[in-house]
């Protein structure tokens, strides 16, 4: 019975130290949430300032819809430090000039058009922000009396106060663009006008402020083109071009009005929000080759499978098209190169059934700092279908052996052609005078035959035949059982040399092998210094299907 006792007082101590401290935690915890709260609404709140106020007139629809899709804090400002890097001019500089320039005339407009409108507002706001700074203004601030020129119809009127801003060119638009802002208000707000007339203040006033027809008694007032949809044709002595038409003048306050278009859109776009896309499906490789002590040479492969691709019918061919857009930044963020292709493939209409089980390639390649790591981001986007594919990889130099006997990338291909010419301008596919037609996904049919091109570099030159001296051991191997040897002791695989580099390319023959998944081995030793390298590559073997076009 005591012992019951005194469990039970001890229970009901721990619970109130328990209901104490619950007591003295929730304010806390309560203050926490609040604290929470508050922060998230200040971040909703910043979020939708930089949206509907900072870059109101800069933000694409598609990037607005993008943007609007986005929940998590981190991708948000992901998105927000890519819309300004893709309109940096200079993405080598530590200074995003465009952003600086941008929030420079936003204050601008704040300090100088200011109503009972924040300057950014206004119409004035709009159009400096948009365009920048007009290259003259000839601004009338207290309107009153106005003659005006021969293409409004001459005669003297009183005005409403305006401005009149004149661009010598703005992209996309055309040169010597006038726009003209009216304060009908006299609030100091100064709309866009879209007829000449708008700044008339005795438009609607009978008898007043008459153009010289309406003087001679040849039109009236309800004869002007502001009444009468724009049409001029049929008003008496006004003299106008066709810059005066109301609807040029439609046009072109549509245009200035508009977010300025970014160089690289719909596929740049795709990659700089980080958005991945799979609708199109391709494979791509880098394959890296020592160029010098500070670079290396890298071609970025492409391989599209053609029954993937919309082929329409032009004339007695059938089409693909595929944009190709890729960009290589640091892993800082900063461009590097970027490059846009359009990559066609065209068949007759009777080989187009074969054509579809072949696949199309595309090539760039690229000199990069061998010391530096990059990102390749690739869009691929089937101009048909509207079907798009992204892929993103890193790009690391390897280090093609130091000092001592190294390597580049093992390429295997179906096609390799010593061209008889050094070409004069970069071409696909082309290394030095040597065309290798990358196979990337590695497959070859049954009884073909496979290419491997390779280099060699910090080989040992013997003075005497001023040429290296190699063995060469080429091994495919299955499951680890050697199937086939094949030795090269008398440099038959050399296509080239310097004190660079040595050329290798070897053509075997793949008859014997059944279908399945093998290894090509190339096991090298440089004779005169005893250095060794071993490179190893798996391919398949496959039965083509029937039809196949292979």
């Amino acid at each position: 019975m005591q012992v019951s006792g005194v469990k039970k007082v001890m229970q009901d101590r721990t619970g109130n130290i328990v209901i104490l401290l619950l007591l003295a935690v929730s304010p806390l915890l309560g203050q926490d949430r609040e604290q929470e709260a508050v922060r998230q609404e200040e971040s909703e709140d910043y979020y939708q300032k930089w949206l509907n106020e900072d870059v109101i007139y800069l933000i694409s629809d598609e990037e607005k819809a993008v943007f609007g899709s986005l929940t998590a804090v981190e991708e948000r400002e992901r998105f927000i430090e890519q819309f300004w890097y893709r309109r940096d001019p200079d993405p080598r500089t530590a200074v995003n000039e465009f952003k600086e320039e941008h929030y420079r005339r936003i204050a601008y407009t704040n300090e100088k058009f200011t109503s009972g409108f924040s300057g950014w507002k206004t119409d004035r706001g709009r159009i400096y922000i948009i365009q920048g700074p007009p290259d003259e203004i000839a601004a009338y601030p207290s309107g009153g009396t106005y003659e005006r020129p021969l293409n409004e119809g001459g005669g003297i009127t009183s005005s409403y106060p305006f401005e009149i801003w004149w661009y010598r060119n703005i992209e996309g638009i055309g040169d010597n663009i006038t726009l003209e802002f009216v304060d009908r208000t006299l609030s100091g707000e100064y709309r866009l006008a879209l007829h000449s007339e708008e700044k008339d203040a005795l438009l609607n006033t009978p008898g007043a402020g008459l153009t010289w027809a309406e003087q001679l008694g040849l039109a009236s007032k309800a004869d002007r083109p502001w009444f009468r949809a724009g049409s001029r044709e049929e008003y008496p002595m006004m003299y106008y071009t066709s810059r005066d038409n109301p609807f040029y003048r439609y046009e072109t306050f549509s245009k200035v009005k508009a977010p300025a278009p970014v160089k690289y859109s719909d596929l740049k776009e795709m990659v700089s929000i980080n958005v991945s896309y799979s609708e199109l499906p391709f494979e791509v490789i880098a394959d890296y080759f020592r160029l010098n002590e500070d670079q290396m040479i890298v071609p970025i492969n492409i391989q599209i499978k053609n029954r993937e691709l919309s082929y329409r019918n032009e004339g007695d061919r059938q089409i693909a098209r595929v944009g190709i857009y890729g960009a290589i930044t640091s892993i800082t963020n900063r461009l590097v190169t970027e490059f846009e292709e359009d990559l066609v493939t065209s068949f007759a209409l009777n080989e187009l059934s074969r054509g579809m089980q072949r696949d199309s390639l595309y090539q760039r390649v690229l000199v990069l700092d061998r010391k530096q790591k990059y990102k390749l981001d690739l869009v691929a986007k089937d101009l048909a279908s509207e079907k798009v594919g992204v892929i993103r990889k890193g790009i690391a130099s390897p280090s093609f052996g130091g000092d001592a006997l190294g390597s580049s990338s093992v390429v295997l291909s179906d096609s390799i052609t010593k061209l008889g010419y050094l070409p004069e301008r970069e071409e696909m596919f082309v290394l030095g005078n040597i065309k290798i037609l990358p196979k990337l996904d590695n497959s070859f049919p049954i009884n073909s035959r496979m290419g491997i091109y390779f280099q060699l570099y910090n080989a040992k030159i013997d003075q005497s035949s001023l040429s290296p001296s190699f063995d060469v051991v080429y091994s495919i191997l299955r499951g680890g059982e050697e199937m086939f040897r094949i030795p090269d002791t008398a440099g038959e695989s050399i296509q080239f040399l310097s004190d660079q580099r040595v050329v290798m390319v070897k053509i075997l023959d793949l008859n014997g092998l059944e279908p399945g998944t093998f290894k090509i081995k190339v096991d090298i030793e440089d004779q005169l210094t005893g250095q060794t390298v071993e490179l190893e590559k798996s391919f398949k073997v496959f039965e083509p299907k029937l039809g196949d076009g292979t």
